[in-house]
């Protein structure tokens, strides 16, 4: 038997939080001593936009560099664990049988959204890891279902990491790692995290209805949307954890939460 596997939300900022070792880090690398290995990781992140939802099918997933400009040592990171195809599979017949069509791709691999923050979670990449697209034709409603539907993985000894941002607006970044953050990023991951511990799962579903904090701390979802997977896999009760709870950048919560 498997023991049940917790569920995580993971902000991951800044692409340099790869090299770093800060706080936030720091939190990272004791996740490991908390947790069960796991048999597999499936990392949802905000870094993988589809038409329609993709898994990554293959046993040996590239590393993808998705971004510039950054200094050539965070090129040179290496994070190559295995993947898991048959596992994969298993999904995709999975969620057939519920009537979603998942589509595995050998295009894709692991983004930063996946490795910047395994490498501190399991150093080693001894791992399996597959990633899970998201769907730009969902809606928030769709999106919060599709992962209820994958809950099943916790049971099958599979860590489920949501990676992306609660705030995430990059044309408001401040300079320095801990730039004073702005009043609206604070109201809405407050009002985020306030809706998270008192399970208030559909004013996370209509987080558009916090107004105007909501507007400017995601000019775009695709950040928040991991969001929804993780929660949408918490039964009644179950305990949820903030892990870090920092602003970086001004515009950038880094807010991390364990379920289970």
């Amino acid at each position: 038997m498997n023991r049940r596997q917790p569920v995580l939300f993971i902000g991951h900022g800044n692409p340099m939080n790869a090299l770093s070792d800060n706080s936030f880090t720091k939190s990272l690398k004791k996740l490991s001593e908390t947790i069960e290995k796991p048999k597999a990781v499936l990392v949802i992140s905000a870094h993988w936009q589809t038409r329609g939802t993709s898994i990554t099918l293959s046993d040996d997933p590239r590393q993808i560099y998705d971004f510039y400009g950054f200094p050539r040592e965070l090129y040179n990171v290496v994070y190559q664990p295995k993947g898991k195809e048959e596992l994969s599979n298993y999904i995709i017949e999975t969620l057939k049988k519920e009537g979603i069509v998942v589509t595995g791709v050998d295009y894709w691999g692991l983004d930063h959204g996946s490795w910047a923050i395994l490498t501190h979670i399991y150093p080693e990449g001894e791992i399996p890891v597959l990633q899970l697209s998201l769907d730009s034709g969902l809606d928030e409603d769709s999106h919060y279902e599709l992962g209820r539907k994958l809950s099943f993985l916790r049971d099958m000894g599979v860590l489920v990491i949501g990676s992306g941002n609660i705030v995430h607006n990059l044309k408001e970044m401040g300079t320095a790692t801990l730039s004073e953050p702005h009043s609206w990023a604070v109201e809405f991951d407050r009002y985020i995290a306030e809706s998270i511990s008192s399970g208030s799962h559909k004013d996370l579903i209509d987080y558009k209805k916090a107004g105007e904090c909501a507007k400017l701390s995601l000019p775009t979802d695709e950040h928040y949307l991991p969001l929804l997977y993780v929660v949408a896999m918490q039964t009644p009760g179950e305990k949820t954890e903030f892990l870090y709870d920092e602003i970086h950048h001004s515009s950038l919560s880094m807010r991390c939460l364990k379920i289970g």
